[in-house]
């Protein structure tokens, strides 16, 4: 729902906050994946605790306590295998990801 509000209001920048937490990673991936390419060129910051959401992102914003830790995209981020990283691969065993 509030995907669909947010991609109605017609809005330059959509923050989204948690948008699929109920949904299991398939179905979340596929509407990330369409939003996505929805809303074109308009910004989008996603905000979520389920780190393979971040994966379609252009740039990922790692927050610990109030910090930005790190910055770049999941691909720099597994790179530098630091704290995105540890999460990330903690995050894909749950789930079957990797």
């Amino acid at each position: 729902m509030a995907m669909s509000r947010a991609y109605y209001r017609n809005a330059d920048i959509i923050f989204l906050d948690e948008p699929t937490a109920m949904l299991d990673p398939l179905k979340e991936s596929r509407i990330y994946e369409n939003f996505n390419k929805l809303i074109g060129n308009k910004t989008a910051v996603y905000i979520s605790h389920r780190m393979s959401s971040s994966r379609f992102c252009d740039k990922i914003a790692y927050i610990e306590d109030g910090i930005v830790k790190e910055y770049g995209s999941h691909e720099e981020l597994m790179r530098l295998d630091r704290l995105y990283a540890t999460m990330f691969k903690k995050q894909a065993k749950l789930f079957g990801e990797i």
